[in-house]
């Protein structure tokens, strides 16, 4: 939708730009939420540890850990019977396909408790977080309310609806800032050396929730690019040093194409790893200025921390004083986990208020959350940048004669798990497992961390069909 309002030229009203941030900081509580706790916690918690803890010591951990009231004794016993019941039954559902009594696993029996009960406590809260989607985009996921121009939920902007989201933000928030903080705090306080481990070079972030109808300068989230780690020397993030290399990609061979020039054609032979071709990726190669660069949380709050941001700096500050750990430990696994955490806080913080201005706009009859627009004549191009929980998206559109010429887009799977580009260069998720320790090669955890701790999303960085035969390929991971 950005992209092809920037083609157009239209201007979305301000209602639809604060609910278009509503939804999309709704989105960061429930991905970064689901993303913690049921995707990568269980990397550093070891659940059939949990079932030697003690009820009352994991009680008493709980609560000078957490600021919420989640749980006794009773309740940490019963969260321990039903994980019980998993192990006797030999089927650990959700918790199958890991590597329990891994060397690796730090924590002691009550914090891998404690650890479980919020897990199954999260289920809960992000079913919560999935309704605040509901209440401006009509669903979750793939919200429906969005389109070129604005939004098209001018009549949910009553009393009741605004409440009604009012009341699952703080419900939400309360969890983020009591509960998944204070875990994060204590799993991290007993995996420092991680703060070491996994780290990457250079950062892009695009940026995200304009405040005002002027981006990138209103943007909360602000736009940038670090280079070497020099946090010193923040850069401002232009689409211009975007290309895209294929030398190592399944796709026919080419020079190096910004998006708006970009093609996307596949090999004709069945791919497969040919270590003699080079080509091992369905990902093409991002380079923003040549450079691969990490995109994500952690790019974000770098780039935050080092404009200064009035919220994300101090809360860096305090998480690394807290930790006993130097800025530099940022650069790392840790780093990239934590910060997944921290912005998670300060976005929910910024939606209340984002919240109060739809209220006074709404109150002093301000209902607009749509611009009509109509096609260009001729040619047009479009580009729209934004930051999704994953990491910085970019589509770019070029219309002619009212219909697309071309369209591609790079979101954040390809700038983090691209291959070598053309002139070699390794991916940022290839750069972080260089020299990662491994207790055992056949049970690969410590691998798993750093992966994980990127969100990868293969399924969002690929899409690929065969025009001609409409064949479906099968491709082995090795």
């Amino acid at each position: 939708m950005r992209a092809v309002e920037d083609a157009v030229g239209v201007q979305i009203p301000d209602n639809a730009r604060i609910i278009r941030n509503l939804l999309h900081g709704a989105q960061f509580q429930h991905d970064h939420l689901v993303h913690f706790y049921h995707l990568h916690a269980l990397d550093w918690v070891d659940v059939v540890s949990a079932l030697k803890a003690d009820p009352k010591k994991t009680a008493a951990l709980a609560d000078n850990v957490s600021n919420a009231n989640v749980g006794g004794a009773a309740y940490f016993k019963s969260v321990q019977q039903r994980l019980q019941t998993f192990v006797d039954s030999g089927q650990l559902g959700p918790f199958a396909n890991a590597y329990w009594g891994h060397p690796a696993y730090k924590l002691p029996p009550e914090a891998n408790l404690m650890a479980a009960a919020h897990y199954v406590e999260a289920l809960r809260i992000q079913a919560r977080a999935a309704r605040l989607h509901a209440i401006f985009g009509a669903k979750n996921p793939h919200l429906q309310s969005l389109v070129v121009g604005g939004v098209t939920c001018v009549a949910d902007l009553t009393p009741d609806r605004i409440a009604e989201f009012l009341y699952l933000w703080k419900e939400t928030q309360s969890f983020i800032e009591n509960v998944y903080i204070p875990d994060l705090v204590a799993v991290a306080s007993f995996y420092k050396d991680w703060g070491g481990i996994g780290g990457t070079t250079n950062f892009l972030a695009w940026g995200d929730f304009p405040e005002t109808a002027k981006e990138p300068e209103s943007l909360y989230m602000p736009r940038g690019v670090i280079k070497k780690r020099d946090l010193a020397k923040v850069a401002m993030a232009k689409q211009e040093g975007v290309t895209e290399h294929v030398k190592h990609s399944w796709y026919k061979d080419g020079s190096p194409k910004h998006p708006y020039k970009g093609e996307t054609k596949p090999l004709q032979e069945n791919p497969s790893y040919k270590p003699d071709k080079g080509k091992y990726s369905w990902f093409k190669s991002p380079r923003y200025e040549n450079d691969a660069c990490e995109v994500g949380p952690l790019a974000r709050v770098l780039v935050a921390y080092a404009r200064g941001h009035a919220t994300l700096k101090p809360l860096v500050d305090q998480t690394l004083k807290k930790l006993g750990v130097p800025v530099t430990a940022l650069f790392s696994t840790l780093g990239r986990t934590a910060a997944r955490g921290l912005e998670t806080v300060a976005i929910g913080k910024a939606m209340e208020g984002w919240l109060m201005q739809l209220v006074e706009n709404v109150k002093n009859g301000n209902t607009k959350t749509y611009q009509s627009w109509d096609w260009p004549s001729g040619e047009a191009m479009g580009v729209g940048l934004n930051d999704v929980p994953r990491g910085s998206l970019g589509h770019w559109v070029r219309i002619e004669n009212k219909k697309i010429k071309n369209y591609q887009y790079v979101v954040p799977s390809t700038w983090n798990l691209c291959p070598r580009c053309g002139n070699n260069k390794m991916g940022p998720v290839e750069e972080a497992l260089i020299g990662t320790p491994v207790a055992d090669p056949k049970k690969p955890l410590e691998v798993l961390r750093t992966v994980h701790s990127f969100d990868p999303c293969i399924a969002c960085g690929v899409h690929v069909i065969d025009p001609d035969s409409n064949q479906v390929y099968k491709v082995k991971a090795l």
